[in-house]
């Protein structure tokens, strides 16, 4: 019996040693998590946000207003919606036969659409879709994520993993985990130019590159880092153009989704709070390729927690609207639309909404930094 279990525990560890796995991790200093502080001090705003049912499918990950005065959101089903704000109905208008993830109205009225399987699409007001890009520098896009266009028209978008492609991993999900796990630097943000046609390469070496909004007088872009916790400004004009800055960091939670406002804000989703495990064993590479070795049972999984919040262009967090039970969780996103907040979420089957109203709108002191009422 005891050569059987030493045999077993050799068996065992041989095999959370040696075993062959996607990842190669690599070592990394994970940034000063501060908490639910200041700015991201905790409140409960989100704990009574009203849900809205979207015809059967789940997650709902990104949100776009059309010039209909519908609302346009995406499905793990591949299908594309469309919300109508004054009777409360969702119905699916196009499938892409992939992931839709970031969406986003050109100049012209056509659907923009990253799908983490296909590639850049756009779709036309009568449902046709066109693939623009899905390689780079003749390299496959494997995850295209989140995008949005400047007044040029030219459409920039995050390709959020080269390795962990979404449909190789087996969903967009799977695939952000492993490349966390590795934290390999492998998203990058990209441009397409409609005039001719091109897609090249804005900024590489970013940890599972996500979100991305640009400057309504296309000064930069942001785009935000999730496996770092940060969100970069990207700027492509003026003196500065062509270098990036963080624009925000140390986080509380892991950013997904960011988009445009109005007066200048640029809203944000916090998908989980940040994970010790990950943040712990972030020097200690060998480990997390023995934890990728485990049954994904053992894998770190995100933590539900409602947060989406607002920041200026210069970095500053104008609100933050949270709900610690995570009610609605794994939020990614949030868009203004009249006097309503809507927010997506990676694995929900309904959109959730919150009034903007004085009683719910918490904003940041300028002087104090400190929680107030607008």
């Amino acid at each position: 019996m005891k050569k059987v279990l030493l045999l077993s525990v050799a068996i065992l560890l041989a095999y959370l040693l040696l075993w062959p796995v996607a990842v190669d991790p690599i070592a990394w200093q994970a940034p000063e998590n501060p908490g639910y502080v200041g700015p991201f001090a905790r409140n409960e705003i989100l704990q009574d946000a009203e849900t809205l049912p979207i015809d059967g499918t789940h997650g709902p990950e990104a949100l776009a207003a059309g010039s209909d005065g519908l609302i346009y959101t995406t499905s793990h089903e591949g299908w594309v919606l469309k919300h109508d704000p004054s009777s409360g109905n969702t119905t699916r208008w196009v499938n892409t036969g992939g992931r839709p993830l970031g969406i986003v109205f050109d100049q012209t009225g056509n659907l923009l659409v990253a799908d983490a399987y296909i590639g850049l699409l756009s779709i036309a007001h009568d449902g046709s879709i066109t693939t623009l890009t899905n390689t780079v520098n003749g390299q496959p896009i494997k995850y295209a994520d989140d995008l949005d266009v400047t007044p040029d028209g030219k459409i920039y978008f995050s390709d959020a993993s080269s390795k962990f492609g979404a449909r190789e991993s087996g969903g967009t999900y799977q695939g952000s985990l492993l490349d966390m796990l590795e934290h390999g630097y492998h998203g990058s943000l990209l441009v397409y130019n409609p005039a001719d046609k091109s897609t090249r390469v804005v900024m590489a070496g970013l940890s599972f590159a996500n979100g991305v909004a640009a400057d309504p007088q296309g000064r930069f872009v942001l785009v935000n880092e999730t496996g770092e916790n940060r969100i970069h400004k990207v700027w492509l004009t003026g003196e500065k153009a062509g270098s990036s800055e963080v624009l925000i960091d140390r986080l509380p939670g892991f950013p997904d989704n960011i988009v445009r406002g109005r007066d200048g804000r640029y809203w944000v989703g916090l998908v989980s709070p940040r994970l010790p495990i990950l943040d712990n064993l972030a020097d200690k590479p060998m480990l997390r390729k023995m934890l990728a070795r485990l049954p994904k049972l053992f894998w770190p999984e995100v933590k539900y927690y409602s947060h989406v919040f607002a920041i200026d262009e210069d970095g500053k967090v104008l609100a933050s609207l949270q709900d610690p039970a995570g009610r609605y969780h794994t939020t990614t996103g949030a868009l203004e639309v009249d006097n309503w907040l809507y927010i997506s979420s990676l694995h929900e089957d309904e959109l959730a909404r919150v009034e903007l109203t004085p009683a719910n709108w918490t904003v940041i002191s300028v002087a104090t930094g400190s929680p107030t009422q607008e």
